[in-house]
């Protein structure tokens, strides 16, 4: 396996309430990475985050909005000591981001929505190649039943026309063949509607 050079957070984002921002804190003092907390003007914090051998620092600024604390990144990690706490921190937290994790002869890009991965793109001299995309098989599936259950309907609807048809070639009287047809316009409606 080849060996990482650098990890680059492209772009970072989180949004975190008052009590996940004091998760988020706990959370770097239990991977034993050194922080300041300052508190600046507004409600707005900023962290400073470095590894235990001082040799890499991150400055996060999280700024007040609302209930919301969103802080945004870029920076550039070589240790793996903070670069795996962040990896945590995002996904935990359910940030997103753009994260490059960068090899001697190519660049692994990852896109991170709500904390997981949807997407890792290969880069190497120059050529792209999609190694992964998340695909929301759930919402498919779902779709694909929802779509099951139009085609029913219409099934339902196309049959209950014939039988009204069949009924008015059978009707002898002017307010029975009318009825007929009132019932035979909305069925032919609403089968408009659902093959809309």
């Amino acid at each position: 396996m080849a060996q990482r050079l650098a990890t680059e957070y492209v772009k970072a984002r989180l949004q975190l309430t008052e009590e996940e921002m004091s998760r988020f804190v706990r959370f770097f003092g239990d991977q034993h990475i050194r922080m300041q907390v300052r508190v600046l003007d507004g409600g707005n914090q900023e962290l400073v985050l470095e590894d235990d051998a001082g040799k890499e620092e991150i400055r996060l600024t999280f700024e007040r909005q609302e209930d919301l604390f969103v802080g945004e990144l870029s920076c550039r990690l070589v240790y793996p000591k903070l670069t795996n706490a962040m990896r945590k921190a995002v996904s935990m937290f359910k940030g997103d981001a753009i994260v490059n994790r960068i090899y001697p002869n190519y660049t692994m890009i990852y896109h991170y929505v709500s904390g997981a991965v949807h997407k890792i793109v290969e880069s190497s001299k120059g050529k792209s190649r999609l190694v992964y995309e998340w695909k929301n098989t759930m919402g498919q599936l779902e779709k694909r039943f929802t779509s099951l259950t139009v085609e029913q309907e219409i099934a339902f609807n196309q049959n209950a026309i014939n039988e009204l048809l069949d009924l008015r070639n059978q009707a002898k009287q002017a307010e029975e063949v009318a009825a007929i047809d009132e019932r035979l316009r909305e069925h032919a409606k609403k089968l408009f509607i659902l093959e809309a």
